[in-house]
Formats: C-alpha cells, sequence, structure tokens
C-alpha cells in the first residue's frame, strides 16, 4: 500500500498521463513514427522512474511510508535488471543467491525475485513471464531513468557555465516535447535544452 503515491507520480502526473498528453499535444511537430508506434520504451519508461524520484526530490513523498514505497519501487526495478539480464543471457548465479553457479532458469528467476523483492508470487510469476517475452524492457525503466538524469545533469551544467540557473519547469516542458527518441539522442537533446 506504501507504494501508491509513488505509482500514481509514476503513471499519472508527473509521469505516463502528463508525458502521453505533451506528445499528444505535440503531435504536429513530431514525426509519424513519434505519434504511432514509435515509442522508446526506455525513454517513455525512464521518464516515469525520473517523475518518481523528482517527487522525491521536491519533497513531495512526505511520510516515511510514502518513501518506504518509493526505495522499494526502487529495488524491485533493480531486482528486475538482474533477472531480465541473467535469464536473457544465461548467465550463472553469483554466490549468496542460494543457487551460485547454476545456469538462470524462469524458476530461479522466481525465486530470486520473490526473495528478494518481497512482492506477491503471483505478482512474480507475471514479471518473469513478462521478461521471457519482452527481452530487454525491464532494464529500459534504469536505462531510461539515467539518460534523463544525465540530460537534466548536462542542461544544469551547460546553464551554469553559462552563469544561468536551470528553469527545471521549462525544461521538463521542452523535454517532453521532443517526444519519445532513442536514448542517445534523447541524452544529447535534454543536454542541450
Amino acid at each position: 500500500m506504501w507504494d501508491l503515491v509513488s505509482t500514481w507520480y509514476h503513471e499519472g502526473v508527473p509521469g505516463h498521463h502528463l508525458q502521453l498528453g505533451a506528445w499528444a499535444h505535440r503531435a504536429a511537430q513530431l514525426s509519424r513514427y513519434q505519434v504511432s508506434i514509435g515509442s522508446v520504451s526506455a525513454t517513455t519508461e525512464g521518464w516515469a522512474l525520473y517523475a518518481e524520484r523528482l517527487m522525491d526530490e521536491l519533497g513531495h513523498l512526505r511520510t516515511p511510508g510514502e518513501r518506504l514505497g518509493y526505495l522499494d519501487g526502487q529495488r524491485m526495478r533493480a531486482v528486475r535488471v538482474v533477472v531480465d539480464i541473467g535469464m536473457h543471457l544465461g548467465l550463472r548465479l553469483p554466490a549468496g543467491t542460494g543457487h551460485a553457479g547454476a545456469t538462470w532458469t524462469p524458476e530461479l528467476g522466481r525465486a530470486f525475485f520473490g526473495a528478494r523483492s518481497g512482492s506477491p508470487a503471483a505478482f512474480v510469476d507475471s514479471e518473469v513471464t513478462r521478461y521471457l517475452g519482452w527481452p530487454g524492457q525491464a532494464i529500459s525503466y534504469k536505462l531510461g531513468e539515467r539518460a534523463w538524469l544525465r540530460g537534466r545533469d548536462a542542461a544544469r551544467a551547460r546553464h551554469a557555465a553559462e552563469g544561468r540557473d536551470l528553469d527545471l519547469r521549462a525544461w521538463h516542458t521542452a523535454a517532453l516535447g521532443l517526444g519519445s527518441l532513442g536514448l542517445d539522442d534523447l541524452e544529447g537533446e535534454l543536454a542541450r535544452l
């Protein structure tokens, strides 16, 4: 239940709802690819994770429970990365997992995910099944978030070098106006805003 506030920020405002609304508003300025089938998972999910972090940075996770829910979500996303990469690359589980040296399988992925995320079994099963059907999508959340953060940091540094503060509201408006881009393009464009 503690994760509801950060989930709202992820799915609602300033997350996906705001993002997709901005893209719909700017549809005439975006490419046909961006408006129809061109959603890059890392850009889309990265924005939503960035939105969660932003709300934490701005002090909108007001209670210890809300902050714990946010951090628990971050833990789950970290576990996702490990399981997704391990299963798709056929890696061996590291020491300390209870299955050291074993090759990742869906069953071991479920066991690892469940033990480290505290998630209910039905959710764990659904997540691992999703990873198997959509390789790399689980990783895209964190990769995208990192691109948004690096882009923001680069824009801040550029503005500071010019003796100006970054107007975060204007930066977010311009950033969302870019539409969905690949990560290299996204990070470069964000840095220039």
